[in-house]
């Protein structure tokens, strides 16, 4: 008999937390993640989307111990052709039994909301974290990014989910040799006198918020990719990642002084965050710290490339991936760049990342569950 006991206390938040950290305690690949970026996802006081939307936590045991967990939500900002709840930050022992149950009970849950389907695992947030099931490359997962057993993928696909998206992972080694696409695209903008690229500045923030916020809303916000940012809301972002800013890894390109193009990427911080086992306290503070000034960082991962439309198909993305490249390499310990997963539904970003030589090294599914099992299931759209 399985037992459900809703995330309420500080008990409860606690084996939350640890329950995922004890099944996977003989994986050399698991990275935990910190706990205050769980618990914060789970705060009404820090996270948004509370603001049209409800989250609930569970647990589920059985003999008193933790067999599975998972979080269960309503998302106003998530619009889908019928509505559509998701769950996430799903663990579970190796029985399908006891994921049936899980998911039986979230479906329960959902339908009491007049919801129709379910997406997972995803985020009661943003795209960016703890979004999709691992399905290949079962190794060491970025800062932010979802790991799991083999085995879940069968728990999701027997209970009837199927995969509505495919999330894509490119891997490049730095000083692999560069396409003649870019290194001739390259050349050919060199030569323009009113095009330069610019890398990211710490004392400058406000600059670079707003010309991040002009690209990204003409390279993605209009073109179903993204939502519309706010340039505040983009300087805070910065503000709150200025520690872990590389400054020589993200780059700008300009037409004279207007913004046309950028490349932005961040070290890997679960190179440094997997010494810390989940916790941020002062102690773990300072060997961060100390781990960012004295332990080498090798990794790095592609966040947002964009470039406005005006400037597409012109060879602007090649004249800053090469303008960039070539900069870093002298001046940075970064060997292998990843980019974070790309959807199968955008065939031009897939169609970079190829143009790049790069390797798929992980897939992850974002899976979707319709209620009546009569409907006809469609995968995302392609953009």
């Amino acid at each position: 008999m399985i037992i459900v006991e809703q995330v309420q206390n500080q008990l409860h938040k606690r084996e939350f937390l640890e329950f995922p950290a004890r099944l996977y305690q003989h994986d050399k690949n698991y990275i935990r993640p910190l706990d205050k970026h769980i618990e914060e996802i789970f705060d009404p006081e820090k996270n948004k989307f509370f603001k049209k939307g409800e989250c609930e936590r569970f647990l589920f045991k059985k003999h008193n111990k933790t067999v599975g967990k998972v979080a269960v939500f309503v998302n106003g900002y998530y619009e889908q052709n019928q509505p559509t709840g998701g769950i996430g930050f799903f663990d579970c022992i190796n029985d399908q039994e006891t994921a049936n149950f899980i998911f039986d009970y979230c479906k329960n849950w959902l339908q009491g909301k007049d919801i129709e389907a379910m997406d997972g695992p995803i985020n009661f947030g943003e795209r960016d974290k703890f979004w999709g099931l691992l399905t290949e490359g079962f190794i060491e997962p970025l800062f932010g990014m979802n790991y799991n057993f083999p085995y879940y993928k069968d728990l999701f696909e027997n209970y009837g989910f199927q995969v509505y998206f495919e999330q894509l992972c490119f891997t490049r080694p730095i000083f692999a040799e560069v396409s003649r696409i870019f290194t001739i695209a390259h050349e050919k903008n060199r030569r323009n006198p009113a095009i330069s690229a610019q890398p990211i500045k710490k004392n400058n923030l406000p600059k670079f918020a707003k010309d991040f916020t002009e690209v990204y809303n003409k390279a993605w916000a209009s073109h179903g990719e993204g939502k519309h940012l706010e340039e505040a809301k983009v300087l805070k972002m910065f503000k709150t990642m200025k520690p872990i800013i590389n400054e020589h890894i993200s780059w700008f390109v300009y037409e004279n002084d207007k913004p046309i193009a950028m490349w932005i990427n961040m070290p890997d911080l679960n190179q440094w965050f997997k010494y810390l086992n989940g916790k941020f306290g002062i102690f773990e503070k300072l060997k961060f710290l100390f781990l960012k000034r004295f332990k080498k960082n090798e990794k790095m991962v592609g966040l947002v490339f964009g470039v406005v439309p005006e400037w597409q198909k012109k060879g602007i993305d090649g004249y800053m991936i090469w303008e960039g490249t070539q900069h870093l390499r002298k001046h940075t310990d970064f060997t292998i760049t990843e980019l974070q997963w790309i959807g199968d539904f955008n065939p031009k970003m897939i169609k970079i990342a190829e143009v790049l030589d790069t390797t798929v090294t992980r897939k992850l599914a974002t899976y979707r569950y319709l209620f009546d099992r009569n409907k006809e299931f469609e995968r995302h759209p392609i953009l």
